[in-house]
């Protein structure tokens, strides 16, 4: 089991980058800051694209004409559930290149709502994160309030 300075960060490591070491008095967003979320988020589409050509291979190999009823539809339901699992990943693919072209038109890292930082933590986390965290907990509250 992972201990200390040895754990996996997730994406990070995904990345093969290590966690940002602010330095003193340094800017915000500064090119240092901005390559290494560009690294993280194009790591992270590299995998996601790997996975749905993955299932498409996967689909193509697995295809298979079952007698029986009951196989058949278990396939059909295991076909169906990575088909599911794909298409959200197709949205996240969307929002990291929405992401990345964010970090090219030097928007990126700043609450979309109130204008403040978010945080190189918080983005380390969620790297497509536009919200800081006061005001994504108010737009959860609001999205309980309207459904409840």
């Amino acid at each position: 089991m992972p201990t200390g300075k040895e754990k996996s960060l997730g994406l990070i490591a995904l990345a093969g980058l290590t966690p940002y070491q602010e330095k003193d008095g340094e800017e915000y967003m500064n090119d240092a800051q901005l390559e290494h979320f560009r690294k993280i988020l194009s790591a992270w589409r590299d995998q996601l694209r790997q996975e749905v050509d993955r299932t498409v291979h996967h689909m193509q190999d697995e295809a298979a004409n079952f007698p029986d009823p009951v196989d058949r539809a278990a396939q059909e339901e295991e076909f169906s559930l990575e088909l599911r699992t794909r298409d959200r990943e197709r949205k996240l693919i969307k929002k990291i290149e929405k992401t990345l072209k964010r970090i090219e038109e030097d928007d990126f890292g700043f609450c979309d709502t109130c204008g403040i930082e978010i945080g190189v933590r918080r983005l380390e986390a969620r790297p497509t994160a536009d919200l800081c965290i006061d005001c994504k907990t108010l737009a959860e509250i609001k999205e309980k309030q309207l459904q409840g």
